[in-house]
């Protein structure tokens, strides 16, 4: 059974989701994302890289609502998040990071202001605070990704810590 503690702390990270604070998560907090991610880093919404974070977004978004949109309305409540996608995704939370991953993939991309395959600590930061991390915890969690201490960060490293934050309450 899961605990109301353990519930309270992931509901708490339904809100990084609900882009647009209505209450649910859908389509449009996934483009919102996408959206805020492209003004940040000034590319194009057409361009290649544009064109692959709004393809990486609707993945994501469809991944989430395969799992937890019980009613089939095309919207996720708080309930539904915690109760459905949550549950199901706490015990393997490499299922939320293969939901995740084109979308997370996409977004390095666009950090990646050198080409080289991984992005700087700091432009790691700027992705999770335009994804909804609060700014207290972004740098320093952007930080923690960098385990070989050469101020970049990989998808290797970002995709399976993103998903322990959604799927682990500590």
């Amino acid at each position: 059974m899961v605990s109301s503690e353990y519930e309270r702390r992931i509901a708490a990270r339904f809100a990084t989701f609900d882009q647009d604070g209505n209450g649910y998560i859908d389509r449009a907090d996934f483009s919102t994302a996408a959206k805020a991610l492209l003004a940040e880093f000034a590319v194009a919404a057409r361009s290649d890289k544009g064109q692959a974070l709004y393809a990486g977004a609707e993945a994501f978004w469809q991944g989430m609502a395969g799992i937890a949109d019980r009613d089939g309305d095309q919207r996720i409540t708080r309930e539904e998040f915690v109760t459905g996608a949550v549950k199901r995704l706490r015990d393997n939370p490499e299922r939320f990071a293969e939901i995740a991953r084109p979308f997370l993939h996409a977004a390095l991309d666009l950090a990646d202001t050198e080409g080289r395959g991984t992005a700087d600590v700091a432009d790691t930061a700027r992705v999770l605070r335009i994804l909804g991390i609060p700014d207290d915890i972004a740098l320093t969690a952007a930080a923690s990704l960098d385990t070989d201490g050469d101020g970049r960060v990989g998808e290797a490293e970002i995709v399976p810590a993103f998903a322990r934050y959604f799927t682990v309450p500590e």
